[in-house]
C-alpha cells in the first residue's frame, strides 16, 4: 500500500524592498529620514549651545529694554501709562503678553532668516544639509523646528523679567491649556515666517528685513494695546488683521491675563493656525526653489 505523496512546501512570499534593504544592512528610507532630521536638529542646538552667550544677549536685550523702560522707568519718573497706580499696573500686565509675542517673532525670524543668508551665500552650507538622506522639504522643516525652539526660549525669558523689573505689580493669571498651545503655535509661526522671509527675499535685501517688515508689524501688532482699543480707528483695526503678531499678542493675553480685553478664542486659534500653515507652505516652497535653482 503506497503512502500519499508529501505536499510541496509553501512558496515563500516575495521579498519586499524593505526586506532587501534590511538584508543588505541598509536602513529603511523613512527611518533614515527621521534620523537625519533629528541629527540636523541636534547639530543646530549644539551650535546654539556653543554660542549661548551671544544668543542670550540677542534674546534678552529687546524684551529687557521694553519691560525696563515701560514698566520701571516711566512709573519711577512719573510718566507711567494710565496716570494712576491701578492703570499703570493694568498696562504692565497687558504689555507682558505683547512682549512675549514680539520676543518670539523677533527670535524666530532672526534664528531662521539670517543664517539662511550665509548658508545660501558664501559658506554654501546648505549644500551639505540637502545631501542628508532627507527630502528637501524635510531640511526646511528642520529649519522651522530649530527656529521654533529658539523662539520658545525667547518667550520664556520674559517671565523672570516680569517678576523682578516692573515698578508696578504685574497680575498674571495663567490659563495653562491656552498657554501650552499658544506658545508653541506662535513659535512655529515665527520660525515659518523667518523661513519665508529668508527664502523669498534676495540675500542682499535681508538686512533691510527688520526695517521694512519686522518693525512695522511690531508697532502695529497689538503689543502695547489690545486690538479692541483700535475701535476708534476702524480702518486701522481692520487693516492690522493681516498681521500675525496681532493674534500672537491677543493669544498671550488670553493665556496670561484676566479682565483684559482680547479677541475670541476661535478667532485667535483659527488665525494662528491659518498663518502657520500658510507661512510654512510658502517658506518650504521658497526653500525648495532656492535649493534647486
Amino acid at each position: 500500500m503506497s503512502t500519499p505523496a508529501a505536499a510541496p512546501p509553501a512558496a515563500a512570499p516575495p521579498a519586499t524592498a524593505q526586506d532587501v534593504e534590511s538584508s543588505m544592512g541598509f536602513r529603511p528610507a523613512k527611518g533614515a529620514a527621521f534620523t537625519a532630521f533629528f541629527a540636523l536638529l541636534l547639530r543646530d542646538l549644539r551650535v546654539l549651545q556653543k554660542g549661548f552667550v551671544l544668543f542670550a544677549i540677542r534674546t534678552i536685550m529687546q524684551p529687557l529694554l521694553l519691560v525696563f523702560v515701560f514698566t520701571y522707568v516711566f512709573p519711577k519718573i512719573g510718566q507711567g501709562v494710565g496716570g494712576s497706580a491701578a492703570a499703570e499696573a493694568n498696562f504692565s500686565t497687558l504689555l507682558m503678553a505683547g512682549v512675549i509675542a514680539t520676543s518670539e517673532i523677533f527670535q524666530g525670524v532672526q534664528a531662521v532668516a539670517l543664517p539662511l543668508v550665509q548658508e545660501f551665500g558664501y559658506t554654501r552650507e546648505i549644500e551639505d544639509r540637502v545631501m542628508a538622506p532627507l527630502p528637501v522639504w524635510g531640511v526646511a522643516a528642520e529649519k522651522i523646528a530649530a527656529g521654533a525652539v529658539q523662539a520658545l526660549i525667547a518667550g520664556l525669558v520674559v517671565f523672570p523679567l516680569a517678576l523682578f523689573i516692573p515698578a508696578t505689580p504685574v497680575h498674571l493669571h495663567v490659563h495653562w491649556l491656552f498657554l501650552l498651545t499658544i506658545a508653541p503655535l506662535g513659535a512655529i509661526l515665527s520660525a515659518a515666517f523667518g523661513l519665508t522671509m529668508g527664502t523669498r527675499i534676495k540675500p542682499q535685501q535681508v538686512p533691510l528685513l527688520f526695517a521694512i517688515v519686522v518693525l512695522p508689524i511690531t508697532f502695529l501688532g497689538a503689543v502695547y494695546y489690545p486690538w479692541a482699543a483700535l475701535e476708534p480707528i476702524r480702518w486701522l483695526q481692520i487693516l492690522v488683521l493681516i498681521n500675525p503678531l496681532v493674534y500672537m499678542s491677543e493669544g498671550f493675553r488670553l493665556s496670561l491675563t484676566q479682565g483684559v480685553p482680547h479677541m475670541s478664542v476661535w478667532a485667535i486659534y483659527t488665525a494662528l493656525t491659518g498663518f502657520t500653515v500658510a507661512l510654512t507652505w510658502v517658506g518650504i516652497d521658497g526653500f525648495r526653489r532656492r535649493v534647486l535653482s
